[in-house]
């Protein structure tokens, strides 16, 4: 069975010890089984990117000898590799499933907080020990 993994740093920084045990995790597993390893940028969050996050990333990723298969700047069959490039697929598959009645349009602005989490953290009993 061939396996198939990714890397997906967000370029919000420069790459830390946690992105490198990750990455190296799937790059031994992807290497043994003689699988894939695809690098995908998770940009999404454009109010926290960083200039140069991405250069800095894949400069410390070579410094470490790790590769990849495929890439922003590798290409692949499976392109495009930069998560914000992929939003026309994605918002194709989305109003698919808005015409199929299989998803819905939410109108909450970003602010509206959900309620669920502070009626949980409300009813959970507390776990500190009294003195």
């Amino acid at each position: 069975m061939s396996v198939r993994l990714r890397f997906a740093p967000s370029p919000t920084g420069a790459l830390h010890i946690g992105s490198v045990r990750t990455i190296l995790y799937n790059y031994l597993f992807a290497r043994q089984r003689g699988g894939t390893l695809a690098l995908r940028v998770e940009d999404t969050d454009r109010e926290r990117l960083v200039a140069g996050a991405i250069d800095s990333i894949y400069d410390g990723l070579h410094w470490l000898g790790i590769t990849w298969d495929e890439g922003p700047r590798e290409g692949g069959p499976h392109a495009p590799y930069v998560q914000s490039e992929r939003l026309p697929l994605y918002q194709k598959h989305a109003q698919e499933l808005v015409v199929k009645a299989a998803a819905y349009f939410c109108f909450c602005s970003k602010e509206r907080p959900s309620p669920r989490p502070r009626r949980r953290r409300a009813r959970r009993p507390s776990r500190m020990l009294s003195a």
